[in-house]
């Protein structure tokens, strides 16, 4: 399906179960707890600039955020991730991951189905991915709050993504449960977030960047059995 850089077999073993979120679902549950609560959803409509007469807005719109653009805020860094499936069984109890240079390919058992996926730098995995039931998606990195008084982002609008995998839901609910915890003060939240993310961004890139050194260099001083937290590597 892809070319992979990896020379060497490595086994990690998460330090905690690891629970599968399926993300459609997830977002029913959530819109219909919005309506419970009063929210009123509109669908269909295109978002341009900021919405007006409103007394707080919260920029969750994704990737290539609106709202983030409006607020004059600077681009984050890009990787692109392409994920897809192929009919072929398979009912193995462990995943694989090869490494690439700025990124990583992955194999994932789906019992019926196989899924195959890379994450890397655009130029670097684009066409890398040879399978027909595929899509795509940008994935920033950055940790872009404003201070702002009236106006906030959260999720991947945000750049709340983990550096070495570009995961996102997990960072993503808890700063949404940091700026409820801190609503309707959106300072307040920026510092609580950026206290809480920033060291963990820090170590997280420094210990990427140190893997992947000794994997293409020196893989012989990895271990060979690691054991490490799922969602934070601090």
């Amino acid at each position: 399906m892809f070319n992979s850089l990896s020379q060497e077999n490595f086994k990690v073993k998460f330090s905690k179960k690891i629970f599968v979120i399926d993300h459609a679902e997830l977002d029913r549950y959530v819109s219909k707890m919005a309506e419970k609560s009063g929210a009123e959803i509109i669908l269909n409509h295109t978002v341009n600039a900021l919405p007006q007469g409103f007394d707080r807005i919260i920029g969750c719109d994704g990737a290539s955020s609106v709202v983030r653009k409006n607020l004059g805020l600077k681009e984050p860094n890009y990787r692109l991730g392409i994920q897809g499936f192929v009919a072929e069984e398979n009912h193995l109890d462990y995943v694989e991951v090869w490494p690439i240079r700025h990124g990583f390919s992955w194999k994932i058992p789906r019992g019926r189905k196989t899924e195959y996926g890379i994450i890397g730098r655009v130029e670097e995995v684009k066409g890398k991915l040879l399978v027909k039931e595929e899509r795509a998606a940008f994935i920033p990195q950055g940790l872009l709050i404003p201070k702002h008084t009236s106006v906030t982002l959260c999720g991947d609008a945000a750049g709340l993504t983990k550096p070495w995998s570009g995961g996102g839901v997990i960072w993503g609910l808890i700063g949404a449960d940091i700026l409820l915890k801190t609503f309707p003060d959106f300072l307040k939240y920026q510092r609580k977030v950026k206290r809480y993310f920033l060291p963990k961004i820090a170590f997280s890139k420094t210990a990427t960047r140190l893997a992947y050194f000794l994997g293409f260099n020196a893989p012989y001083l990895l271990p060979k059995n690691t054991k490490i937290e799922s969602d934070f590597l601090l």
